[in-house]
């Protein structure tokens, strides 16, 4: 298995339209970690409202068949940085806080594309690709890091806010270390209660607001990880009660605060006119939680399994002037093409290197229609091939999945059951809820999608043949 190693040398790309549109631009990505696709005013949102999030599709574009790696989030998250299936690479799962595996720094991930162009590279937020020193931001291309080095719910204290003992319902987190927060690869502070995660949101914020101050005249790239809103949810005292939706709402206007903040401090810096920004999500709603999860927005299912609820996010991207406004793609797109993409802006030739993804800078400009991706491949777990998709039908392979049949409430998960996906074929132009099975309507759209399965299994494996 071959990774896209260091060392890769400036290419001489032809510039697409967006790419010689501005030069040197700064880059920033803002990623929530399980944010539903119905979460947004945007997708339909209930007892919430999003407007500055909303305000970047109406000034950009929206993408509403946009796909994480994987449903689950240090996956998902290797996908974005590496531009592979994080199966390529021998990722899978979340990465738990005594595992010992996590990226290296021999493995080039998005970063040190920009380092290539002499940019500025900040992070901020969850890291979960690995918390062993070698695997943190400052050893894989970034110049600073502030946040926590996996999930918020990784920690010593339950449901209830309070320490777990070895007899509670969450008895496994009663050896998991304290939860720390990390300035570069120092501990600066311990995360040990609620009231101290409705912080987070607010720390990763003004960290957000001081690095663009401070970079405004070098170019930069910034990763901004949201904890939120992944539970146990927590809000600052501004936005507690403030929706209609509950805690998991006020979650949200704080992110859409989040989000207004660092847009008005572009602004304020003059640079609003040369950022690209682009907001997404690492995979769909962890649905067990009920009232504190988010909403797959009549998608099938959610985080941890491969039905579109689980894997497709909404994708929001916004450049003044340069990406037209007010647009919706209904093309195929994956986190997996932001390394690509993001290369061909910087003019930096990744042709001689294994990516899945692809340049989809074409459709960002509006000068193409189709996207470059012909499919996605839907892995889970170690090496699973659930299901693969070309640009309108998904065909679902059999295999087994959890559902929630009584959501949790106030941060408790609710009952969960093991089911058995059949053999599907689903059209997601007419039936995205994946409820209506056309597989004996359309043989020659199965054989066509068996074929790229296959190419798949010949390329990467597939545990459940």
């Amino acid at each position: 298995m071959r990774r896209f190693v260091k060392g890769i040398l400036l290419g001489t790309m032809a510039f697409s339209s967006i790419a010689s549109a501005k030069q040197d631009p700064n880059v920033i990505i803002i990623l929530l970690d399980d944010m539903g696709y119905g979460d947004l005013s945007l997708t339909g949102s209930q007892g919430h409202l999003t407007p500055a999030i909303d305000k970047l599709g109406k000034e950009g574009l929206f993408f509403s068949h946009f796909y994480a790696a994987q449903p689950v989030s240090s996956a998902s998250r290797i996908g974005l940085l590496t531009g592979c299936y994080p199966n390529r690479l021998g990722f899978s799962g979340a990465i738990m806080p005594h595992d010992t595996v996590g990226i290296s720094p021999d493995l080039f991930i998005l970063p040190e594309l920009f380092k290539e162009k002499g940019y500025y590279c900040g992070a901020i937020g969850k890291w979960h690709v690995g918390h062993k020193k070698e695997s943190l931001p400052l050893q894989n291309g970034f110049d600073e890091y502030l946040g926590l080095p996996y999930s918020n719910d990784m920690w010593p204290v339950g449901f209830d806010g309070k320490p777990v003992s070895k007899d509670s319902e969450s008895s496994h987190k009663s050896n998991y270390p304290v939860l720390a927060l990390l300035d570069g690869n120092e501990v600066v502070s311990e995360i040990r209660t609620l009231e101290d995660q409705a912080r987070l949101t607010t720390i990763y914020t003004e960290r957000a607001v001081r690095f663009i101050r401070s970079n405004k005249e070098r170019p930069f790239f910034l990763y901004m990880a949201h904890s939120m809103p992944h539970v146990p949810l927590a809000v600052s005292d501004k936005f507690k009660g403030k929706s209609k939706r509950g805690l998991y709402g006020d979650v949200m206007m704080e992110i859409d605060w989040s989000v207004e903040s660092i847009m008005n401090t572009l602004k304020e810096c003059g640079i609003d006119d040369n950022t690209l920004v682009i907001f997404t999500s690492d995979n769909g709603p962890w649905l067990t939680f009920g009232d504190h999860a988010g909403s797959s927005g009549g998608l099938r299912e959610g985080k941890l399994t491969s039905f579109e609820g689980g894997l497709r996010v909404p994708c929001l991207m916004w450049w003044r002037n340069v990406i037209p406004a007010g647009r919706i793609c209904d093309q195929l797109v994956s986190s997996l093409d932001l390394f690509p993409t993001l290369a061909a802006l910087l003019d930096i030739d990744v042709s001689s290197c294994r990516l899945d993804g692809v340049d989809i800078t074409s459709l960002m400009s509006g000068k193409s229609r189709v996207s470059p991706r012909e499919n996605f491949l839907y892995y889970y777990k170690k090496n699973d091939l659930e299901a693969v998709r070309n640009e309108r039908y998904k065909l679902v392979f059999p295999h087994d999945y959890m559902t929630c049949d009584i959501p949790g409430r106030n941060g408790f998960r609710g009952d969960v059951r093991k089911l058995r996906a059949e053999m599907a074929l689903y059209d997601l132009f007419v039936d995205p809820g994946e409820r209506c099975n056309i597989i004996e309507e359309y043989p020659e759209v199965v054989s066509s999608l068996l074929k790229i399965a296959e190419d798949a299994r010949m390329r990467f494996g597939d545990n459940l043949k």
